[in-house]
């Protein structure tokens, strides 16, 4: 059973974390990786207005930052194959050539996770985090969408909230017939409850008996509040590199 996974790419701003997650993630499992950069025409490295002398737009101007950034977006796909080449890899690169947003969502009906950097944004300006393209990715998204710190650093832990609700019990049984390599590493499983309820994990002993069998080492924590606020502040104590 071989996987998809999609790495997604600004080939202006090429993400190296975005790319090292992906071969780190295909090398576990058995995975065919497809780098996708959004060479998304109405975004160039360039503004407009840079361009506008007293007599109209400079063409030749144009023509020297279209062929820099064609060179710009070149060298960030070489570089990704090169990565796939010396990792051994099954990998395919798409170049999609249309609006970037609507383009990625439409692959991601055919995958099985999509990576991208957190800080994504396909335009000139840096935003807050999380960006309006991420923002909008994950809310029409296809498929899981794994989004990856600015730096690498391998996972050492995995972190699943769970509320009871049989979705919360779907995500996590999807992520572990996703990435079954990883069901080995520590895990901790937050439930947050309401302030005036017990603090009993919901359904305890039938998730514990499903959780057994997919993470052997999972730990539960159970905290009272609103899961907003108490999981930010859980996640900001948490040592390590946590997934």
């Amino acid at each position: 059973d071989m996987k998809k996974i999609i790495a997604a790419f600004d080939g202006l701003k090429y993400s190296e974390s975005t790319r090292d997650y992906a071969i780190y993630l295909a090398k576990q499992t058995n995975t065919h990786l497809v780098g996708v950069f959004m060479d998304d025409p109405t975004y160039t490295s360039y503004k407009i207005y840079e361009l506008i002398k007293k007599d109209g737009v400079s063409e030749d101007k144009l023509k020297k930052l279209d062929a820099k950034d064609k060179a710009t977006r070149h060298t960030a796909s070489t570089n990704f194959e090169k990565a796939c080449q010396n990792a051994g890899l099954q990998y395919t690169v798409h170049h999609d050539h249309n609006i970037a947003l609507q383009e990625l969502k439409h692959e991601s009906i055919y995958a099985d996770l999509v990576i991208i950097d957190s800080k994504e944004t396909l335009t000139h300006y840096t935003e807050k985090m999380p960006t309006r393209f991420i923002r909008d990715l994950l809310s029409d998204a296809q498929c899981p969408v794994l989004i990856t710190p600015q730096k690498y650093k391998p996972i050492q832990k995995i972190i699943l909230l769970y509320d009871g609700s049989p979705s919360s019990v779907y995500a996590i049984k999807m992520f572990s017939y996703l990435l079954p390599e990883l069901t080995d590493t520590d895990t901790e499983v937050i439930s947050v409850k309401p302030v005036d309820s017990t603090l009993h994990m919901p359904d305890s002993k039938l998730m514990k008996e499903f959780m057994k069998r997919h993470y052997p080492k999972a730990k539960y924590t159970v905290v009272k509040g609103f899961a907003e606020d108490e999981i930010a502040k859980h996640l900001k104590q948490t040592p390590g590199n946590a997934l």
